[in-house]
C-alpha cells in the first residue's frame, strides 16, 4: 500500500473542519451496492476513504447499501469483504449494512409525513416525470395528491408497508421545492413498493427507501462525518442536506465528491460487467481481462500496485480517462524488482546437441533477480541436458533481417551454459520443423559469459528431461476501443470486444524449479513478462504484464 503523504482537495476540506471546531474526529464510510464485484473504480472510493481515515487517526466503515433487493446476492456481500481486505482497507469502524436501518427508516419517514414535508403520491412513474418538468426548463406540475393531509399521508404510508398496494402503485415522496432548477429537489421518491424477498430481511418488507433518502441517514446513524462519493452525486448533495438538515440538523454529516476512475480499453459499468458474466463471453466475475478486483488479483495484480497507481493518477473533480498501461507501468516496476526471474520456454520446440553425451547432466546457476539488490548475488542450479526446449520464434532457416538468434550455421548462446552452433533442422511431411540440431562449444563455450566469446545472441532453454508442462494464457485487453464510454448510444459494446484478448499456449515448457509453484506467487519468465499460477487451476499460468512497454511513469 502506498505509504506517502495523503494529501488533496478533501483532505483541505477536511483540515478546514478539524480546524474551525466543526468535528474533532474523521469518520468516513465506503458504501458499495452488493448487486456485482468490485472494480478498479471502486479502488479509488476505497483508497479515498480509508486513506482519509487513516490520515487523521480515524474510523472506516464498510456499509453495503442493500436498499435495492432485486439484484442484490450474499455472494457478492461476501465478495466485497474480501476483496476490501485484500486490499488491506480493513473497515475499523465496523461492517453494516443499509438493510439494518431499515425500521429507521421508516420511523424518519413518518416524521417527515407528519411534519408535512412528504406525502404519499399515486401517480405512475411515467405520470410523476412528466409533472416534474425537466432541467430543459420545462416547468413542474404538482401532484393532484400533494396537498393529502399528513393522516392521510400516514394513513396510506402504513398501508403501503402491509402490503396492501402492488408495486408501482403508489410511492412516498419528498415535499421540497418544485420550482427548483435542481431536478433532484422536485419532490423526490423516497420510497417504493417492491414486493420482493431481501437477502437478508426476507419477506419482513415490500417498501424500500431510495439511495438518496437512505443513504443520509444511515451516514447520520453510523457518525460519518464525511461522507465521500463519486462525482455524479454532486447535484445530488442538495437532497442529502435536506435529509440531514430535517431528521438531525446542523450540517454533519457532510458530503463531497470526486471525479471516477475511467481506464482505455474497459467498462466500468455493473450492467455491462454482468451481462459479460451472465452470457459467458468471460470467465466468470475473475476473468483475467475484468476490470473487477478478483480479476486483477486472479491475474496476478497486488494490492500495493492498485493503490499506487490510484495515488498516481491523483484525486480532483476533473474527469479524465487514464490509460491503462499506466497501471501496467506501475504493476511492472514492482514486479521488476520483487518477482524472481525463471525460465520458461512458451512454443518450444526441441535442440538437439549432437556432441553432448545423452547420459551427462549438468548444473548452472542462473540468478534469481539481479534487479533486486545489487547486492544480491543469490542463484538457483537448473540442469543441462543433450535435449533441451527452445523458443520456436528464436530459430528461423530463412532469418529476417537483424536477426540475432539461431540460424543455420550461426552460432548463439544458451542461456547461462553452452555456446551452440545450428547444424540442421527435422521437418515432417509438412515442413513443419520437429527438432533443430546443434553442436556446443564443449571447450571454450562452458557457459562463463566472460569467456571472451562474442556471439550474435543469447536464447533461453529448458531441459527436455527436467522440466514441467503448463498451459500458458497471455491476456490483452478485453476491448479494442480505448474510450468505451464514448461509443454512439445505439451500439452494442460488445461489438467492441477483442477477439484476441486472450491467447492460449496449452503446452510450454517451465523449469523444473516451478512444479511447485502456488497462486499468489509472480515470477518474471525470461523474455516473456510477469506470471503467476491460476487461482482455479494450478496447471494453468497466467501473464500478469509484458516486461516492457512504451509508457513511462
Amino acid at each position: 500500500m502506498a505509504e506517502e503523504k495523503f494529501q488533496n482537495f478533501l483532505t483541505e476540506i477536511v483540515d478546514a473542519d478539524l480546524a474551525e471546531g466543526k468535528v474533532d474526529h474523521v469518520h468516513t464510510r465506503f458504501p458499495p451496492e452488493p448487486n456485482g464485484y468490485l472494480h478498479i473504480g471502486s479502488a479509488k472510493a476505497i483508497y479515498i476513504n480509508y486513506m482519509m481515515a487513516k490520515t487523521y487517526g480515524g474510523q472506516f466503515n464498510l456499509r453495503y447499501d442493500d436498499t435495492n433487493p432485486a439484484r442484490e446476492d450474499d455472494e457478492y456481500v461476501q465478495s466485497i469483504l474480501r476483496d476490501l481486505r485484500w486490499l488491506g482497507a480493513e473497515p475499523n469502524g465496523g461492517i453494516f449494512y443499509g438493510s439494518d436501518y431499515f425500521e429507521q427508516c421508516y420511523q424518519l419517514a413518518e416524521k417527515l409525513i407528519l411534519d408535512g414535508k412528504a406525502y404519499v403520491d399515486d401517480l405512475t412513474r411515467e405520470e410523476m416525470q412528466e409533472y416534474r418538468g425537466s432541467d430543459a426548463g420545462k416547468p413542474s406540475r404538482p401532484s393532484p395528491y400533494r396537498d393529502r393531509t399528513p393522516e392521510e399521508n400516514l394513513d396510506l404510508f402504513r398501508r403501503m408497508r402491509a402490503g396492501e398496494f402492488a408495486d408501482g402503485e403508489k410511492t412516498l415522496r419528498a415535499k421540497i421545492d418544485l420550482a427548483s432548477p435542481n431536478m433532484n429537489l422536485r419532490d423526490p421518491a423516497i420510497y417504493r413498493i417492491k414486493h420482493v424477498s431481501h437477502h437478508r430481511q426476507g419477506d419482513k418488507w415490500c417498501i424500500y427507501p431510495l439511495y438518496d433518502y437512505a443513504h443520509p441517514i444511515q451516514d447520520a446513524i453510523e457518525g460519518i462525518t464525511h461522507s465521500m462519493c463519486s462525482l455524479e452525486f454532486e447535484n445530488h448533495r442538495p437532497l442529502y442536506d435536506w435529509v440531514v438538515s430535517n431528521l438531525f440538523g446542523g450540517e454533519f454529516p457532510k458530503q463531497r465528491e470526486f471525479a471516477r476512475l475511467n481506464v482505455t480499453n474497459t467498462v466500468m459499468s455493473k450492467r455491462y460487467l454482468r451481462e459479460l458474466v451472465e452470457k459467458h463471453i468471460v470467465d466468470g466475475w475473475d476473468d483475467p481481462r475484468m476490470p473487477t478486483l478478483c480479476g486483477l488479483r486472479r491475474r496476478g495484480y497486488t494490492p500495493s500496485s492498485i493503490f499506487k497507481f490510484v495515488q498516481g493518477v491523483g484525486i480532483s473533480k476533473a474527469d479524465s480517462l487514464v490509460d491503462v498501461r499506466q497501471l501496467e507501468a506501475v504493476l511492472r516496476a514492482e514486479l521488476e524488482l520483487d518477482a524472481p526471474r525463471r525460465v520458461a520456454v512458451l512454443d518450444p520446440v526441441k535442440l538437439i546437441i549432437d556432441n553432448y553425451p545423452a547420459d551427462r547432466e549438468e548444473t548452472f546457476d542462473l540468478p534469481n533477480n539481479p534487479n533486486r539488490d545489487a547486492n544480491d548475488d543469490s542463484t538457483r542450479p537448473v540442469v543441462f541436458t543433450r535435449e533441451v526446449y527452445i523458443e520456436r520464434s528464436d530459430f528461423f532457416e530463412v532469418p529476417p533481417p537483424k536477426f540475432k538468434r539461431l540460424t543455420p550455421g550461426s552460432e548463439v548462446r544458451l542461456m547461462g551454459a553452452y555456446l551452440v552452433r545450428c547444424t540442421g533442422a527435422d521437418k515432417d511431411a509438412d515442413g513443419q520443423i520437429t527438432a533443430i540440431h546443434a553442436e556446443a562449444d564443449l571447450v571454450t563455450g562452458n557457459g562463463n559469459p566472460a569467456d571472451g566469446r562474442k556471439v550474435r545472441g543469447t536464447i533461453h532453454w529448458v531441459s527436455c528431461a527436467h522440466c514441467v508442462e503448463k498451459e500458458v494464457r497471455l491476456y490483452g485487453n478485453l476491448f479494442t476501443e480505448a474510450n468505451m464510454n464514448a461509443i454512439p448510444d445505439d451500439a452494442d459494446f460488445k461489438d467492441y470486444l477483442d477477439p484476441d484478448s486472450v491467447q492460449v499456449l496449452p503446452a510450454a515448457k517451465l523449469e523444473a524449479s516451478l512444479a511447485g509453484a502456488r497462486p499468489g506467487e509472480r515470477f518474471q519468465f525470461v523474455r516473456s513478462g510477469y506470471f503467476t499460477p491460476d487461482e482455479h487451476d494450478p496447471h494453468v499460468y497466467n501473464r500478469i504484464v509484458t516486461l516492457k512497454d512504451s509508457f513511462k511513469l
